[in-house]
């Protein structure tokens, strides 16, 4: 299995400028068209106009790509048939010349690889609601419990287990840091609720902290840099917990089981706050790539 790096994403780790990798599950899987190809290139430029190059990651014909040019995003948006690739199945797509769209696991893995050190994300996997019946937990936190690189995120996807996902990371010894906040966020929440123990509030307190697993040289683990979603642009909680509480009826009441739980979970809240879910969605996302980009930045500086 080849990685192809893009020669402007080779370029830039050779000369240690900052390079920020970026998934692409929300652009083949979580934005209808044509909205998911003006993301993809918006969250790019968000990245450039930091001073940053963006590392768009995905699988094509078999071959892993770290860095898309457009035509290569225009695809991974447009074609049908674009698979949703975890880091399990990467030999699988490598093998068989599938072609797909990387999640955080794999996304993270392909970062590593080719030398990317900063990664922007939306909201983590973690540990699945009613745990103990289903043992569902995301190979998200397996894969970072190994990998080291620095993930900015909205915490972890609010329709999950969100203290038992705090507990796995800690079990795992995945460092966790809230960005200018002692509370974890909560994907489309600013505050999910639950405290995180340290909090980094500059990029350079990041790349501090990226130094030090480096020179420490302890297991190559994650470190999770969550960074809440402002307030004002946050879903209002009383309509997430409410809309929340009936797409976990309707999933139970639909035998809804397995891998189809989130996705269902997901396109249920927007569809039932009238997009509002989506919104706030976005607003995290282009908040963690700016914030990744000026990690990166700052780690590039070192």
């Amino acid at each position: 299995m080849v990685l192809r790096v893009s020669e402007e994403v080779r370029e830039a780790i050779d000369a240690r400028r900052p390079v920020v990798a970026l998934e692409s599950t929300i652009i083949a899987h979580g934005l209808p068209r044509p909205r998911n190809l003006q993301v993809a290139l918006e969250l790019e430029e968000v990245v450039r106009r930091e001073g940053a190059v963006p590392a768009t990651i995905a699988v094509l014909d078999g071959r892993p790509h770290v860095g898309l040019d457009k035509e290569q995003l225009e695809r991974v948006a447009n074609e049908d048939g674009i698979r949703k690739l975890g880091h399990r199945d990467l030999p699988l797509a490598a093998a068989s010349g599938a072609s797909g769209a990387t999640t955080v696991s794999a996304t993270a893995l392909l970062a590593a690889l080719a030398g990317v050190r900063v990664f922007a994300t939306g909201g983590l996997g973690g540990v699945h609601r009613e745990w103990t019946v289903t043992q569902d937990e995301s190979a998200d936190l397996g894969l970072l419990a190994r990998t080291r690189i620095t993930v900015v995120c909205a915490g972890v996807k609010s329709i999950l287990d969100v203290p038992a996902t705090l507990q796995r990371l800690e079990t795992l010894g995945i460092a966790v840091a809230g960005y200018s906040t002692d509370r974890f966020p909560g994907f489309y929440l600013s505050d999910s609720g639950h405290p995180v123990d340290w909090t980094l509030d500059s990029p350079a307190q990041v790349a501090d902290v990226m130094r030090a697993q480096d020179s420490l040289d302890g297991p190559g683990s994650a470190l999770i840099v969550a960074n809440p979603v402002p307030p004002e642009e946050q879903l209002d909680p009383e309509l997430h917990a409410r809309v929340l509480a009936d797409a976990l009826h309707a999933c139970e009441a639909g035998g809804v089981t397995g891998q189809a739980v989130t996705p269902f979970l997901l396109d249920y809240l927007v569809r039932h706050t009238d997009g509002a879910s989506l919104t706030a969605n976005l607003a995290a996302v282009r908040g963690n790539v700016r914030l990744a980009a000026r990690i990166a930045a700052a780690w590039a500086a070192a």
